[in-house]
């Protein structure tokens, strides 16, 4: 059984970044509650980096996610309160571009 990662690279629509990470993070116990998930939060730009960054800007954030195994990322995606969560920040979303990956 391989672990699996994803970056989840949401694009808000202006001024709801904020609606949408509140939701997130009302979401984010039942995440971590079910079997397979070892890692998964959002981020932000940090300030202040400097030309070394690429920065993502005030209406993206990135989830950052570690799973078991591609069931365990599966059966994640096919839950009720993802369901619930995505049904409710849906209008808020202007891009959402999902990267799952292996170890390399």
């Amino acid at each position: 059984m391989q672990p699996v990662h994803v970056l989840a690279i949401i694009t808000a629509k202006p001024g709801q970044r904020a609606d949408i990470l509140a939701a997130f993070a009302a979401n984010v116990p039942a995440v971590h509650a079910e079997d397979g998930c070892i890692e998964y939060g959002a981020a932000t730009d940090t300030a202040g980096v400097g030309a070394i960054q690429t920065e993502m800007g005030e209406d993206t954030f990135v989830v950052i996610e570690k799973w078991a195994s591609l069931d365990a990322l599966k059966a994640h995606a096919a839950s009720p309160h993802m369901a619930a969560y995505g049904a409710k920040t849906k209008e808020m979303i202007a891009s959402r571009v999902i990267h799952v990956l292996s170890p390399a």
